[in-house]
């Protein structure tokens, strides 16, 4: 009896060839994941209202909406002086314009088109975006690497992955929330031009990278990396006429569009950091003129012109560097790049970087964290790359072990981390439920046939088992990451929120707040001091001149601010006068129990404000109990209980009561009750404090009037 054709809105699904039917069904599960992408990362935008996070974010979008208002040519040549007073800031000269310069063209695209759209919301929602086109990215690179299947499961565990959602949410305006799809891109197109050898993949390649030189300066991992893999292919006997013909266009054509970018100048053929990249370029000449050599001559004539070349090119190259290092054309290491290979160089060197919370080592439960089941997929993926090495495989093992050892030196570069991990992982899960999918189907084809495979007689319920825990494993890697993503990475810094008795939620919007005041409530010339952490939030949002901010780029001037903070009020002034400053902005977390206020960061305004000349009166240990503890009750050091941070973060708290049975002036973060309550300021008035004591602003008082 015939089976009646299905008819219906689905039959054309029917008359598909399974090859067709087979392509549109990972189209849809390719698509369902760049959607899920773009949704897990929408938490905030729904939580909170469409706002900008953190603290970098809000100069992107500052410098941002100044492009869209008065264009690149005026951009790239806006000498800002809200910044740096009285230095100011080129802008153009110093940043990464990438991430700027596609805001503007996704505005003007759309203005275009006559979609009606403010540049914050674009901004807003320009990671987000991104990470759905990585989603893409990864299945073409993990394609290219295995096969489609993994693909598809690499790009639905990067959909989710915690440890790039972290930069990548809704108004997590960052230069990473672009890079990394800028960096799985190069990588994917330098994949292809390997494999084939063709100089449009590699121009295509040489473009990807110079689009990632534009966005983030994490570029410099890239024209490492790819140099150490052609050096493997060469001590691996691998190297042939593609890689040379790849590698050769990418450096060639990727370091002439470096160049084009200010900021970068001609630090690809001056600093170290981009050395081994040059060196790895003349290693390919030699060896594509050693192999046609070899080909023109007898073994013993090659040996012998082999050693003597190896031996003149060797003293030639070295004595060229050490010439040119000595005279300062080759620049040396910069303190990141040393941090990386000694994580104890910032902390002992340059206090300013190690004072950087994303500069300090990963924890091992960071891993597990953003991470989850990844961390031991990872190991697995690995196996199978090198029970199959290829050319491509080698670059994933390189990429995936030299990003473990970063990460775990630097908490930021998780994110570098996090996409190999999934494409290892998609691998490694991907190869498992093959070859268990096929013990399934192989077993239930011997019990129709009646046949027992003696040599395994449990084939069907070892693979039953290994295909339930694996789907087990990725059924709580989604809750894990929908968790972590929820609590951890959705609520912007700037408006806190934390949990009641009830278990209701209480807002704390005291930054804003701030902010506020300052831009409606003084002089548009006041200059305000305060740490670095929060210069470019007043500058954006107070549209203030603010004295140093998050670039970080002169350690002197951030020294001096160090110096007034850990000073006396009378020493303070003096530094204050001489820095114009108007209002002194403060962060407390005492009444609150928000424990990244500005006395937890004290220490390292010490020691940076103690790091030059100037300052070598300011001492850490004098800031400690003789015991060497860290106290802020009246066990706590005469120096600190009287310097210029702790009065003005406790100035009238040692009146408020903070929690029911415990004395006036109880500080929530430190768990003590304060040691210096009753004092009043000499050089500064309260001018404003935020309803939660957040934020504290001080205007510094004139100079008393001398009679005749």
């Amino acid at each position: 009896m015939k089976t009646a054709p299905h008819k219906g809105p689905g039959s054309w699904l029917f008359k598909m060839s399974p090859d067709k039917q087979d392509t549109l069904l990972k189209l849809a599960i390719l698509t369902m994941a760049a959607i899920l992408s773009f949704a897990t990362r929408l938490f905030s935008v729904l939580r909170f209202e469409s706002v900008i996070h953190e603290f970098d974010p809000y100069f992107n979008y500052r410098t941002t909406r100044f492009l869209t208002e008065e264009g690149f040519y005026n951009f790239h040549n806006w000498f800002d002086d809200r910044a740096w007073y009285p230095l100011g800031r080129i802008i153009g000269g110093t940043i990464y314009p990438g991430l700027m310069v596609t805001s503007a063209t996704i505005y003007h695209f759309l203005r275009f088109l006559n979609i009606t759209i403010e540049i914050r919301n674009v901004c807003v929602f320009l990671a987000p975006l991104f990470s759905s086109l990585t989603t893409l990215v990864t299945y073409q690179f993990t394609k290219e690497l295995k096969d489609a299947g993994a693909g598809l499961v690499a790009a639905a565990m990067i959909s989710i992955v915690p440890g790039y959602i972290s930069r990548s949410v809704a108004g997590s305006y960052d230069n990473e929330g672009i890079a990394i799809f800028c960096m799985l891109l190069t990588y994917m197109l330098w994949i292809k031009s390997v494999k084939s050898g063709s100089i449009f993949w590699a121009s295509l390649c040489s473009l990807a990278y110079f689009y990632m030189v534009s966005s983030w300066g994490g570029y410099v991992f890239l024209i490492n990396l790819i140099p150490l893999h052609v050096l493997a292919l060469m001590f691996t006997g691998r190297f042939s006429h593609r890689v040379y013909v790849a590698y050769s266009t990418v450096y060639c054509l990727g370091t002439i569009l470096s160049m084009q970018i200010s900021f970068v100048g001609f630090q690809p053929v001056q600093s170290s950091e981009h050395m081994a990249a040059l060196g790895v370029f003349g290693l390919c000449q030699i060896h594509a003129f050693v192999d046609y050599v070899r080909s023109k001559m007898t073994y013993e004539q090659f040996n012998v012109l082999f050693r003597t070349l190896v031996f003149a090119v060797g003293a030639v190259c070295t004595a060229t560097a050490a010439v040119f290092t000595a005279t300062g054309k080759i620049s040396p290491w910069t303190g990141r790049f040393y941090s990386l290979l000694d994580p104890s160089y910032a902390k002992n060197n340059i206090p300013i970087i190690a004072s950087v919370s994303e500069h300090q080592p990963t924890t091992w439960s960071s891993f597990y964290f953003d991470l989850q089941m990844l961390v031991f997929m990872f190991p697995a993926g690995l196996y199978f790359c090198f029970n199959r090495l290829t050319d491509a495989n080698i670059f994933i093992i390189m990429y995936g072990v030299t990003s473990i050892y970063f990460a775990g030196v630097m908490v930021r570069l998780m994110l570098v981390l996090a996409p190999v991990m999934c494409i290892l992982s998609g691998i490694g899960v991907s190869a498992t439920l093959n070859s268990y999918m096929k013990n399934l189907d192989s077993s239930k084809r011997d019990k129709k046939s009646k046949k027992v495979d003696g040599t395994y007689p449990i084939k069907n319920e070892i693979a039953t088992g290994v295909v339930v825990m694996v789907t087990c494993f990725l059924i709580t890697y989604t809750f894990h990451c929908t968790w972590v993503t929820s609590e951890a990475y959705s609520s912007p810094s700037i408006v806190l929120s934390a949990r009641s008795g009830d278990g209701g939620r209480i807002i704390f919007d005291d930054f804003r707040e701030a902010y506020y005041w300052l831009r409606h409530n003084t002089p548009e010339d006041a200059k305000v001091m305060s740490w670095w952490d929060y210069g470019y939030q007043i500058t954006a949002m107070a549209n203030r001149t603010i004295l140093v901010d998050n670039n970080t780029w002169n350690n002197t001037h951030i020294s001096r601010v160090g110096q007034a903070m850990a000073s006396p009020e009378e020493k303070a002034y003096e530094i204050m006068r001489e820095l114009d400053v108007n209002y002194v902005l403060v962060i407390f977390g005492g009444l609150t129990g928000y424990s990244s206020d500005d006395i937890n960061k004290f220490l390292w305004m010490v020691r940076i404000g103690g790091s030059t000349d100037r300052g070598r009166h300011i001492k850490e240990q004098d800031y400690y109990t003789p015991q060497g503890e860290f106290r802020v009750d009246k066990e706590g050091s005469p120096v600190l209980l009287n310097c210029l941070m702790y009065k003005m973060c406790y100035y009238r708290f040692g009146a408020v009561y903070t929690e029911q049975g415990k004395p006036t002036g109880y500080d929530r973060v430190r768990n003590t009750e304060i040691g210096n309550k009753d004092f009043e300021l000499d050089i500064l008035e309260e001018a404003y404090t935020t309803e939660h004591w957040l934020v504290r602003i001080y205007k510094v008082k004139d100079l008393e009037n001398r009679g005749i």
